[in-house]
């Protein structure tokens, strides 16, 4: 017989006594214990022995329900399955729930209910029929936001009712489990960044694996080992054939810099610009992961998301996918700062002499620009997408200028404009794959 799904199991029955089934009267029944009571006054009152036989009739039918509820002994195990546990916003997940009944008896009618947060739907709610003994009954439901985070279901309850609705019983499971909402990835064109710096030279375009200095210390000989890498010098020393080390590879590296400033970016919402520089960040770190750099994502107030390095591999292998669900999973909760500055992430930076620099910035005054534009190092690439909160396209103009003169290449983002076009203008690249000239 096949196991419950994946995620803790739990037991759960009908034991509580009467004074528990008492308490899970539901509305049906005590309206008929109060109109039986009623009825009963009226009888003493008015004189009527056959309104005696009604009451009595009214009263007793919920009190034996709640007896047959609170006497009801069973056993069941329940479970979830959530497929899959991290969905890009917008996009949906399946939830399998499954009850199976452990005891030598049938249950009666049972009711399933899972909880959910209201920005994932309504709560599911189940009827089940009598399940046999050692039989289940597996129900599914899906869920979808359109906002990221990361959001509990669970636990899953369990009610048990009598054939006349009269009274419930509720039993909680004590498993949960965890859906991660992650931003949209927008798939990026392979393109080749470089920044003009004035007063620099042309900028230096990184390249997906360097090929680094041999070690200098050298090691025995192995059988083999390529006799063109004998180092003599050191054989001559050791008295015996040693060889230099194999190069070691040195990985690009790539920064991005995300603006979270709530006074940046004005606006609410999956549609708000904050959303669109998180979802941009968030194509960025992957879209260089799969192109074997290493990345890592530096907020406004100067921590790192996550706090290391993640390392990329070529081809978008399991490294790759591994190191981008990890990035996912941070930005999937970073949230909006309070801070009004860019201080913070000039210092978290200022050690950074290498790699490819890109920043999404929000609402930049002519002062925090020029702070942003000291992060680019001498030589290096440096891209920012700048985003316009104005409709004229006044807000961005001065900005845009300081950090064009810094030697980065800055684009200004209107609404409306779709990520991939915007790293193409960033390259110099027109939709055709052709070099555009400079501007």
């Amino acid at each position: 017989m096949p196991g419950p799904p994946d995620g803790s199991a739990a037991e759960g029955g009908g034991r509580g006594g009467l004074p528990r089934a008492l308490s899970g009267l539901t509305t049906r029944g005590r309206s008929f214990l109060a109109a039986g009571a009623a009825a009963g006054v009226c009888s003493y009152l008015l004189g009527q022995p056959d309104l005696l036989r009604v009451a009595a009739l009214l009263v007793a039918l919920p009190l034996v329900c709640v007896v047959v509820v609170a006497r009801t002994r069973y056993r069941a195990a329940g479970g979830r399955r959530l497929t899959p546990t991290r969905v890009p916003a917008m996009s949906q997940a399946r939830v399998v729930l499954r009850v199976e009944n452990v005891s030598r008896l049938p249950t009666g009618m049972l009711m399933l209910q899972d909880r959910v947060p209201y920005v994932l739907g309504p709560r599911p709610r189940f009827v089940l029929d009598r399940v046999e003994p050692g039989g289940h009954r597996e129900v599914s439901y899906r869920v979808r936001s359109d906002l990221r985070g990361r959001y509990p279901l669970g636990p899953l309850q369990l009610t048990l009712c009598d054939p006349f609705g009269m009274c419930e019983l509720t039993r909680p499971f004590d498993d949960s489990d965890t859906l991660t909402v992650v931003p949209r990835v927008e798939r990026l064109p392979v393109v080749r960044l470089g920044g003009d710096a004035p007063g620099y030279g042309d900028g230096r375009s990184r390249v997906l694996a360097l090929a680094g200095e041999d070690d200098v210390i050298p090691r025995g000989y192995r059988h083999g080992d390529d006799l063109r890498r004998v180092h003599w010098r050191s054989t001559a020393r050791y008295g015996e054939l040693m060889v230099r080390r194999e190069e070691q590879p040195h990985r690009a590296r790539c920064t991005v810099l995300l603006d979270t400033r709530r006074t940046a970016f004005p606006g609410e919402g999956p549609d708000s610009a904050f959303e669109w520089a998180v979802t941009g960040a968030a194509s960025v770190v992957v879209h260089m992961l799969q192109q074997g750099f290493t990345a890592r994502v530096v907020t406004d107030t100067g921590s790192a998301v996550p706090a290391t390095w993640a390392m990329g591999a070529a081809g978008g292998g399991g490294e790759a996918s591994e190191a981008a669900g990890v990035l996912l999973d941070a930005l999937a909760v970073v949230e909006r700062s309070e801070g009004t500055e860019l201080s913070r992430a000039h210092e978290a930076l200022r050690g950074d002499t290498e790699g490819l620099l890109v920043a999404f910035l929000g609402e930049l005054d002519e002062a925090q620009a020029s702070s942003v534009a000291r992060l680019r190092r001498r030589g290096g690439t440096a891209v920012a997408f700048v985003v316009d909160t104005q409709e004229d396209g006044t807000a961005v103009e001065g900005p845009l200028r300081v950090l064009r003169t810094a030697g980065w290449s800055a684009v200004a983002v209107r609404p409306g404009d779709l990520l991939p076009e915007l790293w193409r203008r960033a390259a110099g690249v027109d939709a055709r794959g052709t070099r555009e000239a400079a501007r």
